[in-house]
């Protein structure tokens, strides 16, 4: 679905927002010492580019609680980017991706950056892990430094805590399930807090506090934010086996090399022959894993229908998340924008 001009605008403003603030924090970060050139440069690179839906659903649980556009809100919104740019170098890590919006990964840039130099591979992992801890920091900086009253601020000081403890949570349960039995209920509590709440349910809820958004108007962010969270992350699950490389950035492979606790690679082995299990174990986890394998584990996946049920499972969501909307009652500009942002979440490409 083509964008509206608000939204395009709203990027924008976003993105410059992002800008100023990444280059003045880079600028600090090499006047301590030019050696941490490479640092600055994947910071900023880290910043660069996005849907910034994270930020575009901030900004319109602000306006849904009947606010004016603020260009403070904005910048408060913008930290939300951060936030998340911290999570896909930490999530890049973690999953040894070597790859991120068809570039190399934080990880893989700072060790090219260390070559000639002892265990450039170790020293690029410690420097990307570092980068990420400074973005998470940066995203709290902002936040607190957009230029909203204190007592707004405040407001929303609890539920920050919140979106970070469950966005640290799920990528722990993550780790700490991967390569465990595959069971979809699980994998589905992963999709919840690794995703679903901090892409849409937290930055609704905190553009609804910082606004002082009344109970009945949090609850209907959170009735819609959840479902359309979920999608939007199961529908990345399919992106990741079967989306084309050169539109999602990422490669097929990153999945089926980590044994992801997918919902989809939990449906596949739910409807597995026990012949076809014995090959998966085989596959899923090989960090040599070759094209021939992915189209195998792709086959496999295919013959068990498992991606019907994934795509049944966000149509679910989805369809949960527009009757929540329908019932809010929203001011007719928020509805409108929330509504787009439904298709832009769970139908996505990349």
């Amino acid at each position: 679905m083509a964008e509206t001009q608000e939204q395009i605008l709203l990027r924008a403003r976003v993105d410059a927002a992002l800008q100023v603030f990444a280059r003045q924090e880079a600028n600090r970060l090499i006047a301590i010492d030019v050696d941490l050139l490479p640092v600055a440069e994947q910071l900023l690179a880290a910043v660069n580019g996005g849907k910034r839906l994270r930020a575009a659903f901030c900004y319109w649980g602000w306006r849904a609680a009947g606010q004016p556009d603020s260009d403070a809100l904005v910048r408060a919104a913008a930290a939300m980017e951060l936030l998340h740019a911290a999570a896909v170098i930490h999530d890049d890590l973690i999953d040894e991706s070597a790859m991120r919006h068809g570039l190399p990964s934080a990880h893989v840039a700072l060790s090219a950056a260390l070559t000639g130099r002892a265990r450039p591979r170790a020293g690029g992992r410690s420097l990307a892990m570092l980068t990420g801890d400074l973005l998470m920091s940066w995203a709290a900086q902002l936040f607190v430094s957009c230029g909203l009253p204190s007592a707004y601020l405040s407001r929303a000081r609890d539920l920050w805590a919140v979106m970070a403890r469950e966005l640290i949570a799920g990528e722990c349960l993550e780790v700490l399930r991967t390569g465990s039995a595959p069971d979809t209920a699980r994998s589905l509590q992963v999709v919840r807090y690794k995703t679903a709440k901090y892409t849409v349910e937290h930055p609704l809820r905190i553009g609804g506090a910082l606004a002082g958004a009344p109970a009945p108007l949090m609850e209907a962010f959170t009735a819609y934010g959840l479902p359309l969270g979920e999608a939007f992350q199961l529908r990345d699950d399919l992106l990741g086996l079967f989306g084309d490389p050169e539109v999602t950035g990422k490669s097929n492979l990153d999945d089926i090399r980590g044994n992801r606790p997918t919902a989809l690679f939990s449906e596949t082995w739910s409807a597995a022959t026990a012949a076809e299990r014995r090959e998966l174990r085989g596959l899923v986890g090989r960090h040599g894993l070759d094209g021939e394998g992915l189209s195998r584990v792709r086959s496999i996946t295919l013959r068990t229908g498992a991606p019907g049920r994934v795509e049944e499972m966000i149509a679910q969501r989805v369809e949960a998340a527009t009757d929540a909307l329908v019932r809010a009652d929203l001011p007719d500009e928020a509805t409108a924008a929330l509504s787009l942002m439904v298709a832009a979440a769970a139908a996505r490409q990349s």
